[in-house]
C-alpha cells in the first residue's frame, strides 16, 4: 500500500518544483543606479544599463551550478540593435547561499539614429543541470528623430537655421544681406550594401531668382560607412554666407543628391527670402 501512495504523489512533487526564472530586471541611465521609471523614456544614442536575476537554478550533487545567458535589444520592428550578448555563469552554492540568486548585467547601446516607440530586451537563459530554459522580455522606450520612409531616395525634412548649432528652425525662411544661411536636412530610400554599407554623397548650391546657379560647394559631402544596426537615414546640413549687396528676393537652395550603392539620385529646390 505504501508503494502505491509513492507513486500517485510522485508527479505531485515533481510538478511542484519551481521552473527557471528571469527575475528582477532594472534598466538605468547610469551603471549602479537607480531603475528607471516605467514610463520613462530614453534618447536615441544613449547607452542603458540593464541588470536582471536568475531564479529556481539547479545544483550538481557537487553544488555547482552551470547557466548561460544571452541578452539581446531590438528596436520597434523587431531589428536587433546590437551584436547579441552571450556568456555564461559556473559556480559553487552552497546551503548558506540559499538566497542569492545569479545576475546578468551589461551595457546596451541605442543607435542615435533609431526611431522612436517601443524597444525591448530579451533575455534567454539555460540550466545546463537542469536541462531548462526560461527568457523574459523587457519592455523600454526611446524618443528619435522621425523621419519619413520611402522606397527611393528622398530628401526629408529640409529647414532653414540661424546658426550652425541652433536646434530650432526658422519659422519663415528670411534673411538679409551678409547673413549666414544655414539648413538641415535628412537623405532616406538608399539602398545598403553588404555588412548595411551606405554611400550616400549630396551637393549644395545657391539659385537667384532668376534661375541662375551663383554658388555651389566645391566638393560633395560624403557618408560612406557600415554598421551592424541598420542607418535609418543621413543627417546632412550646409551654409554659406550671402554676400552684402545681394538684391532682395526669393532665392533657392538647390540639392543635389547621389546614392553609390542604390545608383539612384534625387534632387530638390528649396526657397528662402533676403529682405
Amino acid at each position: 500500500m505504501r508503494f502505491r501512495i509513492w507513486l500517485v504523489l510522485l508527479p505531485a512533487l515533481l510538478a511542484a518544483a519551481p521552473a527557471l526564472e528571469v527575475v528582477r530586471p532594472v534598466i538605468a541611465q547610469s551603471d549602479g543606479g537607480p531603475p528607471d521609471p516605467a514610463n520613462f523614456v530614453h534618447i536615441a544614442g544613449e547607452t542603458i544599463f540593464f541588470t536582471c536575476r536568475i531564479a529556481n537554478f539547479s545544483k550538481s550533487a557537487e553544488e555547482k551550478i552551470h547557466l548561460t545567458y544571452s541578452v539581446e535589444a531590438f528596436d520597434p520592428q523587431g531589428v536587433p540593435l546590437n551584436e547579441i550578448y552571450k556568456n555564461e555563469i559556473q559556480d559553487e552554492v552552497t546551503p548558506q547561499d540559499k538566497e542569492w540568486q545569479p545576475k546578468i548585467e551589461t551595457e546596451i547601446a541605442t543607435p542615435p539614429l533609431g526611431p522612436s516607440g517601443a524597444y525591448k530586451i530579451l533575455v534567454k537563459v539555460e540550466d545546463l543541470i537542469a536541462k531548462s530554459t526560461a527568457e523574459l522580455s523587457v519592455p523600454f522606450q526611446i524618443r528619435g528623430h522621425n523621419v519619413e520612409h520611402s522606397e527611393t531616395l528622398a530628401i526629408r525634412n529640409f529647414q532653414f537655421f540661424r546658426g550652425e548649432d541652433d536646434t530650432q528652425p526658422l519659422e519663415k525662411a528670411a534673411y538679409h544681406p551678409g547673413d549666414a544661411v544655414w539648413a538641415k536636412f535628412d537623405i532616406v530610400g538608399y539602398k545598403f550594401g553588404d555588412k548595411n554599407a551606405v554611400d550616400v554623397s549630396y551637393l549644395t548650391s545657391l539659385i537667384s531668382p532668376e534661375g541662375k546657379v551663383m554658388w555651389t560647394q566645391p566638393d560633395p559631402a560624403v557618408d560612406k560607412d557600415a554598421s551592424f544596426y541598420p542607418k535609418r537615414y543621413v543627417s546632412a546640413s550646409m551654409g554659406i554666407t550671402v554676400l552684402k549687396g545681394t538684391k532682395p528676393g526669393v532665392y533657392m537652395i538647390g540639392v543635389q543628391v547621389k546614392d553609390g550603392i542604390g545608383k539612384q539620385m534625387a534632387e530638390a529646390k528649396f526657397p528662402f527670402t533676403l529682405e
